[in-house]
């Protein structure tokens, strides 16, 4: 990035060393607790596992022989795939988020830096690394949306900077990482337009809903056994979208005075906070809860958006760099019981109490069989087995192994033996039982 001093690169390399440092160990951590969040993560390894055969994309936690572009179009996680295949784990899924997190929060930093002063950018670098968003999306295991990160980060410095073509160049990529983000790139062409750049707005801004319309009504639909796009009977359910849209309205608002209050209001004055637009929309308009708060990852692509045009507010208003200050409290305020300040718990890095039998359980599943399990579990049997989940298998496939963790509390079957025998016929002996950990093995 030119126009920085060396000293500033410093400071961003050290900031990004230091919030990736610290991520890397909070996931390490949570996945050696065998800490319990979704089945993503497994979703995203089984994908990546597909890409390094190479091959395609089967995800059969999904369903047996399901190709995950079927679902969401992200073959940007293809990416990942050279490392995956000299490193096959999944922490190598984990820590290539928080690569990617990392990489971000060095742009942040040295765009900051570059243009409000080397101390005050410093402090909303780390503002940034230690914002609500990119903690949740940590704590939610690995998503394709962390390669977005950087993409929306390198944009918006170019923003910032005013070098509109690099804005084009670093916005286009993102038509890779997610479906809906078409329309965050469209929004990209509206701010372009805001700014003088009518040409290249126009030009953007058509070529995201473009592609965005071809990906979920041709794309998405080529590879769906249902020969659809799952997910637009999301948008308002069975209520409608007006009404999806009022509901919960304090939850909310509350999602977004935080996403713009971590930046003391600074964002609002930069037409570039108008990203956020396409994301509160569907997220609100969604008729799933979960996508209303600030739980989850659902918030990690606002972070880079919301200091971006902190970072470009101080620029046009160099009074509001007070903000910072603003900014500083809040994120310090959310850092109360973040899933960052579990790093202080010294019960963070002990054994969990069920470790050992847990241990004991992956290993009597040979490596390559296949086995039938449910979320608790499953991503710690991606790597080394073929694995799919206990509501999606249906009849199509037997599975050799059968596991469950009984003491998890996530209404999985109790009784694995009566289960495997009721679900695939044949007959399953019980060949471990401890802990809670069940596993019945077909003869």
């Amino acid at each position: 990035m030119t126009g920085s001093t060396r000293g500033q690169r410093l400071i961003a390399g050290l900031l990004a060393v230091a919030v990736g440092a610290a991520y890397g160990v909070l996931t390490l951590m949570r996945y050696r607790r065998f800490t319990i969040s979704s089945w993503d993560h497994a979703i995203f390894e089984q994908a990546v596992k597909g890409y390094a055969r190479p091959g395609a994309p089967i995800v059969d936690v999904k369903a047996p022989g399901f190709n995950i572009l079927g679902d969401h179009f992200s073959p940007i996680d293809a990416l990942i795939a050279p490392f995956y295949r000299v490193f096959p784990s999944a922490q190598t899924i984990l820590l290539a988020q928080v690569v990617l997190i990392a990489v971000s929060v060095a742009v942040i930093a040295l765009v900051a830096m570059r243009h409000v002063g080397t101390l005050t950018g410093a402090v909303i670098g780390l503002a940034y690394g230690l914002s609500f968003g990119l903690q949740s999306g940590v704590e939610a295991e690995f998503h394709e949306v962390a390669f977005g990160a950087p993409l929306l980060a390198l944009a918006g410095a170019a923003y910032v900077d005013r070098r509109f073509r690099a804005v084009v160049l670093w916005s286009l990529p993102l038509l890779l990482v997610k479906e809906d983000l078409g329309l965050t790139v469209a929004m990209i062409g509206g701010v372009l337009w805001l700014a003088g750049e009518r040409r290249r707005g126009v030009q953007l801004a058509a070529t995201g809903l473009i592609a965005m319309a071809f990906i979920v009504l041709v794309i998405v639909p080529s590879f769906n056994p249902g020969d659809s796009y799952a997910y637009t009977s999301s948008l308002g359910g069975d209520r409608g979208i007006v009404a999806t849209l009022l509901d919960d309205p304090d939850r909310k608002l509350g999602t977004v005075a935080l996403t713009v209050g971590i930046t003391g209001l600074a964002a609002l004055v930069s037409p570039w906070v108008l990203l956020v637009l396409p994301t509160f929309a569907w997220r609100f308009a969604g008729d799933n809860a979960y996508y209303w708060g600030t739980e989850w990852h659902y918030s990690l692509l606002l972070m880079p958006i919301v200091f971006i045009a902190m970072v470009d507010g101080m620029r046009r208003w160099p009074v509001l760099r007070w903000a910072t200050v603003a900014a500083v409290v809040v994120t310090g305020f959310t850092l109360v019981s973040s899933p960052l300040s579990t790093l202080l718990d010294s019960e963070t890095y002990d054994e969990p109490p069920r470790a050992t039998a847990a241990h004991a359980v992956i290993a009597a599943v040979p490596k390559g069989a296949t086995v039938e399990t449910d979320i608790a579990m499953m991503s710690h049997l991606v790597t080394d087995h073929t694995v799919y989940w206990w509501g999606t298998i249906g009849k199509q496939v037997t599975p050799s192994y059968v596991l469950f963790d009984a003491a998890a509390g996530i209404d999985s079957p109790v009784d694995v033996v009566a289960y495997a025998e009721e679900a695939h016929g044949g007959t399953y002996d019980l060949v471990f039982n401890r802990d809670g950990y069940v596993l019945a093995k077909r003869r």
